[in-house]
């Protein structure tokens, strides 16, 4: 798959193929299959397949108060996409000029003049241009004059659910990560980098590495049996990761992620890590006393690695 970073001005674009406009955050299973759905239309015309998105989220450029944080970075999503059949991935910058292009604009300028589209599948409620003006009854009239298709991609459902990008950033918040996994197809995972922190938890016996999310969207404040795999170092350790303002310790206090990572000796910082959440082991809560976290800590140790055994991941 080749990443196009702004098809407005990038060469060697492909042309008269299939292509798929969305956001796409999150990739989840309603999103692979759509995926497929246009890999597989591409082959069986011969034609090139195309998943066209944006970057930013356009609400973060229109409506600022209204942007729902993202479940991954575009780093991450062109990651889950590399293997997915697609020719192209055209990521289209969005900024406050590019927002005011009207619908029969964007229909001519990139579509067919940069694209050649053959044929364009998107969701039913997909709008696109300044006001929202283009829609797909609008692209199905264009297409008979300027000679491409529009075909509806019908919502995707799972044990009867419609699966979206906003089922999986509620679940997540809600530390459901049963739903949210099962929404994904996958396990839920965040990268950053390892930063230094207050040690508070070397003093209390139990040092862990402090996380500097890339990841817009956090799970829900709590204690999750997670799996590390750091840049530097080729294994992946398990690890007990805690997501939220550490009462206990603070009065308030930031959201903060911090993971303890089970039989680690090594020097990390300033590292890359991807943390995968595998289980919420419980919510954040205030204790009584510093001994009183410290004793619940080695609970969510116990538990952690009494899941892994159950669960091995290696």
């Amino acid at each position: 798959m080749i990443v196009f970073a702004d098809p407005l001005r990038d060469s060697g674009l492909p042309r008269g193929g299939v292509i798929t406009i969305g956001n796409f955050d999150g990739m989840h299973v309603g999103h692979r299959e759509i995926v497929r759905r246009v890999v597989e239309r591409a082959k069986s015309l011969g034609a090139p397949s195309v998943l066209m998105t944006f970057h930013p989220h356009p609400l973060s450029v229109v409506a600022p108060d209204r942007v729902p944080r993202q479940i991954l970075t575009l780093a991450q999503k062109e990651e889950l996409l590399a293997d997915s059949g697609l020719t192209a991935m055209a990521v289209i910058p969005f900024t406050p000029e590019f927002s005011c292009w009207s619908a029969s604009r964007f229909v001519e300028e990139i579509l067919v003049g940069r694209l050649g589209a053959r044929e364009i599948q998107v969701g039913s409620d997909f709008c696109f241009g300044a006001g929202r003006e283009g829609t797909l009854e609008y692209l199905a009239e264009r297409g008979k004059e300027l000679g491409f298709t529009a075909r509806r991609i019908d919502d995707i459902t799972s044990r009867g659910i419609r699966v979206s990008s906003s089922l999986v950033r509620t679940a997540l918040t809600k530390g459901a990560l049963r739903c949210a996994n099962l929404a994904l197809g996958r396990i839920y995972f965040i990268d950053g980098r390892v930063t230094t922190g207050m040690r508070l938890g070397r003093k209390l016996g139990f040092p862990t590495v402090n996380l500097a999310p890339y990841n817009d969207l956090l799970p829900g404040s709590g204690v999750y049996a997670t799996t590390c795999r750091f840049a530097s170092i080729p294994e992946v350790f398990e690890s007990v990761t805690n997501v939220g303002v550490r009462p206990t310790l603070f009065e308030s206090g930031d959201i903060s992620v911090e993971s303890h990572i089970l039989d680690f000796d090594a020097n990390v910082y300033e590292d890359e890590v991807r943390v995968t959440f595998h289980r919420l082991i419980r919510r954040e809560r205030r204790f009584g006393s510093p001994q009183e976290l410290t004793n619940q800590i080695r609970r969510d140790i116990e538990q952690t690695r009494h899941y892994f055994r159950q669960h091995p991941q290696f």
